[in-house]
């Protein structure tokens, strides 16, 4: 079967192709660079826990010395302290880095993947698709024809794919315009990320943030008032020193300037996100970023959703259904975000109307903020797949833990099949679901004595019939479980249902629900609706 074609080489379709080789997929990635990023020390990214985890598990690197984990979070207004966060294992930081460090590990770990290749120099200029697969065509100095199975559209937000597929892009441009500056410095705060909003001196404006990056490196953001205030080097050098004197009650401390620059926010959603056998990612489906969000990190969900669902298709024949939740799944989440930050920011930055909203003022705003920039709460926590159409239906065995359903999993010490411990989360993405069951003592058991014992014969033996292949795992301890609770999971982290016992009729109904239920014939109009 021909290789899936991804369109883009930056992070999105990086780790897409990564993610489908781990499923077993070929991938021709097309990118009309030299292969190469660009080192931009202010063009950082930020990444929640789990997706942490999903792209070093990929690359096969740790971040630990080229990104920053903070170890905490402050917030002032004016002068005053507002709020603190400490970070540790019960609520780990987000991951900070340079977009080009975290592109740069994904292309070296794609150079030692035999199956992924990446065609550099090659610029997508049309495409044709038909029941069988998607041709694409590119042009510059390597361009040619090529044949694939699918194809996935990664390449920004100019995307020459969702132009060439005919899908609207709407939204709002310049939704909120921050300078921003990349430095070698030492704060008051170190290891911490700081918001700061009325500084008391001229030049900050009305909200100044500063996250650290590796090797006593920060990026500061300056919220800019609206309008197209022109950011000139100097301005931009005068800010910076204002500000960091105000930090350092009125002296400068030594600086080194590493990069500078403008970040737009706009917010944009396309009307679609699928057409077919192309598909969109990224940039491509959607532009979001105000209030900290950071849209890398949404990319990132898209890649490792449709991943599976990618992998599923190309090894067992079309799956209709589990195709078009992708679009479901992640636009409607997207949506959620945009929809949560447009309502959000007339309050945030209008000053005395927050009242009007939320009593109590200035103290609320800052949690608000927070959520954001934190990835957590109602405008930035990971998006719920509960009202997916992949959801089983209820079911009396159904039992409660911390998890909800539809929700990313959390990562806890288990036994695999082999007898050795691994981390819940090594094993996702490896084309099969996940059969997690809880059982306090079976940690100091060896496998050979357990495998046999109890309950183990009859879920081994459910975990078998399944609809698609799976792994079985135990857990001494799950948040919120008792002790024999079944968790299926899908290869994406993400929560199908919880189950109290072995009950493999149920465990079943719901490995077919996650699956979209039966095979379908696929149809070049899958998806096909509104432009």
């Amino acid at each position: 079967m021909d290789p899936v074609i991804v369109v883009g080489a930056g992070p999105v379709g990086l780790t897409l192709a990564l993610a489908l080789a781990r499923h077993e997929v070929p991938t021709v990635v097309l990118d009309e660079g030299p292969g190469k990023d660009e080192p931009r020390a202010a063009r950082t990214v930020v990444l929640r826990e789990d997706i942490a985890d999903l792209v070093e598990r990929l690359a096969g690197v740790s971040f630990a010395d080229t990104g920053a984990r903070w170890s905490g979070w402050r917030s002032l207004r004016r002068k005053q302290v507002m709020r603190q966060i400490t970070f540790g294992a019960e609520d780990p930081a987000p991951l900070h880095l340079a977009q080009h460090v975290l592109t740069a590990a994904l292309r070296a770990a794609i150079a030692r993947e035999p199956l992924v290749k990446v065609a550099v120099e090659n610029r997508l200029d049309s495409l044709e698709q038909e029941t069988a697969g998607v041709t694409a065509h590119t042009r510059g100095p390597k361009g040619t024809w090529w044949r694939g199975s699918y194809l996935v559209g990664c390449d920004g937000p100019r995307s020459t794919v969702r132009k060439l597929v005919d899908i609207r892009f709407a939204g709002r441009t310049a939704v909120e315009r921050h300078a921003v500056a990349a430095l070698r410095t030492e704060l008051p705060w170190p290891g911490e990320a700081l918001l700061h909003r009325m500084p008391p001196w001229r030049l900050a404006g009305s909200e100044v943030t500063a996250r650290p990056l590796a090797d006593g490196a920060w990026r500061l953001d300056w919220l800019l008032p609206q309008g197209n205030e022109l950011v000139t080097p100097e301005s931009l050098v005068a800010r910076i020193r204002e500000t960091l004197a105000g930090w350092h009650d009125g002296t400068t401390p030594a600086y080194e300037l590493l990069d500078t620059g403008v970040h737009t926010v706009h917010h944009r959603l396309a009307r679609r996100w699928r057409n077919g056998r192309v598909f969109l990612a990224g940039d491509a489906a959607h532009l979001l970023g105000a209030l900290g969000t950071q849209g890398v990190d949404e990319g990132l969900r898209d890649a490792d959703n449709l991943a599976w669902k990618l992998a599923l298709a190309w090894h067992h024949g079309s799956h209709e259904a589990l195709l078009n939740s992708y679009q479901t799944e992640r636009r409607a989440v997207v949506a959620a975000r945009l929809r949560a930050a447009d309502q959000s920011l007339p309050i945030l930055r209008g000053g005395g109307g927050l009242r009007a909203h939320l009593p109590g003022t200035a103290r609320g705003h800052d949690i608000l903020l927070t959520d954001g920039h934190l990835g957590r709460g109602p405008l930035g926590a990971p998006g719920s797949y509960a009202a997916s159409p992949l959801a089983p239906a209820p079911s009396e065995a159904e039992v409660t833990v911390d998890t909800a359903p539809g929700t990313p999993v959390t990562d806890v010490r288990a036994t695999g099949e082999d007898g050795s411990f691994v981390r819940l989360r090594e094993r996702l993405g490896r084309n099969r679901l996940l059969v997690l069951l809880v059982a306090p003592g079976t940690g100091v058991w060896e496998r050979r004595h357990w495998m046999t014992a109890g309950i183990m014969p009859r879920l081994a033996a459910a975990v078998t019939a399944l609809p698609h292949s799976a792994e079985l795992l135990v857990a001494e301890n799950y948040p919120g479980a008792s002790p024999h609770t079944v968790l299926l999971i899908r290869p994406d982290g993400h929560l199908v249902t919880a189950l109290g016992g072995v009950r493999p009729a149920e465990l079943y109904a719901a490995a077919e629900a996650a699956l979209g239920g039966s095979a379908t014939t696929e149809t070049n109009g899958a998806a096909a609706g509104p432009r």
